[in-house]
């Protein structure tokens, strides 16, 4: 997410298309119903109500860099115990937001979101502690990774001096404004897989969590410089579109893989952008108008991850409000229940908490119902098996009470964790 959150990539992804769209907050009443107060098959079956606790920039933890590793501790304790209070059962924890890591990795630098330096030691384990912390009061700890992203700047310089981007140069493109990995160098890919799954390897934690970042989200001028990788790697493929894609299709069957070898029940999912394609440019795509599409822009096939039971779970992003012309939560959630029908793969909801009550933001979202109208929406579709919110300091201080109103309508008791 480099220096800026999700929140800002959702509507530069649909501010192509948002100038025809109106917004509408659908009337409705929440109920209790899979995942309701009186409990039900979700919360018998064991139901994802996830929440993603975000590192990057300092999004939600810790509050700033720089502070003594008892009060981070003491930072995230709090976050795992709002979680807890809010009767929710999972935690995305974000362990290397910028190719960096939140545990001692013999592969890449800490952190700087702990210290303020990236490279040095915060003088305890934050990963480490989060899976046991989390375990200790019965949260499932996913551990979230971001592949390809390097530095929210341009400048290699910047990076700690031991950093494996400094020492591959031409493993790194600058683009937007950033450094990201070229996921097109089979170097690269390993690479980026042995960090990840370092972590996988010293602890036990519950799943691994990709979010919606492959290729980078397009800027409108700039091209992604893969030239070299797409000239020694690409020629069997139609195209360049095609050979990124395979790319990306290669990471994430390479990553299921390994993580089953290495730590056999530990899950694999995955959170994208919340449209896969359009139906004006794909038949079988979503009935939407979005500005983005993962298949074509980031060259994620995420469709194919979740009927082909490539990851063991696919959260859609789905941070629009029902109404939404150009990306209605009311047609996303039958279209990607429709995805996972006859797979494996569970579908949990992402919801956009953090829209509740922002004042740039459509009418709906200044609506406390409206997270919980989506919930009792999603309740009719036997599919969804859960929701994970973005993100942790928004369910700590609810400033519009949307988590209150989620919590009372649907979370009546608690539930155990997806299985």
């Amino acid at each position: 997410m480099g220096r800026v959150s999700r929140r800002v990539f959702a509507a530069a992804a649909l501010s192509a298309v948002t100038m025809t769209t109106t917004a509408s907050a659908a009337p409705g009443r929440p109920m209790s119903g899979p995942s309701g107060a009186a409990g039900g098959r979700g919360a018998a079956a064991g139901e994802m109500r996830g929440v993603w606790l975000a590192t990057v920039a300092n999004r939600d933890w810790p509050s700033r860099p720089g502070l003594s590793a008892a009060a981070q501790r003491a930072e995230l304790i709090a976050h795992l115990d709002a979680a807890v209070r809010n009767r929710l059962n999972t935690v995305i924890f974000q362990v290397r937001p910028t190719a960096d890591a939140l545990w001692p990795s013999p592969y890449e630098p800490w952190s700087a979101c702990l210290t303020g330096t990236q490279g040095a030691d915060p003088g305890w384990d934050p990963l480490g502690t989060a899976v046991t912390e989390a375990h200790a009061r019965g949260l499932e700890l996913h551990a979230w990774f971001n592949p390809y992203r390097v530095a929210a700047h341009t400048d290699p310089a910047r990076l700690a001096a031991t950093h494996p981007a400094r020492e591959n140069p031409g493993w790194v493109v600058p683009y937007g404004g950033k450094l990201y990995y070229d996921p097109g160098l089979p170097e690269v890919r390993a690479f980026v897989e042995d960090a990840m799954l370092d972590a996988v390897r010293r602890y036990p934690v519950d799943a691994v969590h990709f979010d919606d970042y492959f290729y980078p989200y397009p800027v409108a001028g700039q091209t992604f410089d893969d030239d070299t990788a797409y000239d020694t790697h690409g020629g069997a493929f139609p195209d360049r579109a095609a050979w990124r894609r395979d790319n990306i299709d290669r990471l994430v069957r390479e990553t299921a893989a390994r993580i089953k070898e290495i730590r056999p029940g530990t899950r694999f999912g995955i959170s994208p952008f919340g449209v896969w394609r359009n139906a004006g440019t794909d038949p079988l795509g979503s009935d939407t108008r979005a500005g983005v599409q993962t298949y074509d822009d980031l060259h994620a096939d995420t469709r194919r991850w979740a009927r082909e039971n490539w990851i063991d779970y696919i959260c859609p992003q789905l941070y629009w409000n029902i109404g939404f012309a150009a990306a209605d939560y009311a047609k996303l959630l039958p279209w990607w229940s429709a995805v996972v029908e006859g797979s494996g793969t569970q579908l949990y909801v992402g919801e956009a908490l953090y829209k509740a009550g922002d004042p740039a933001q459509p009418a709906a979202w200044q609506d406390p119902a409206e997270l919980s109208r989506h919930l009792t929406l999603a309740a009719s579709y036997p599919r969804v098996r859960g929701h994970a919110f973005f993100a942790a300091r928004e369910v700590a201080a609810d400033p519009a009470g949307a988590m209150a109103r989620v919590v009372a309508d649907h979370y009546g008791q608690s539930a155990p964790p997806p299985a």
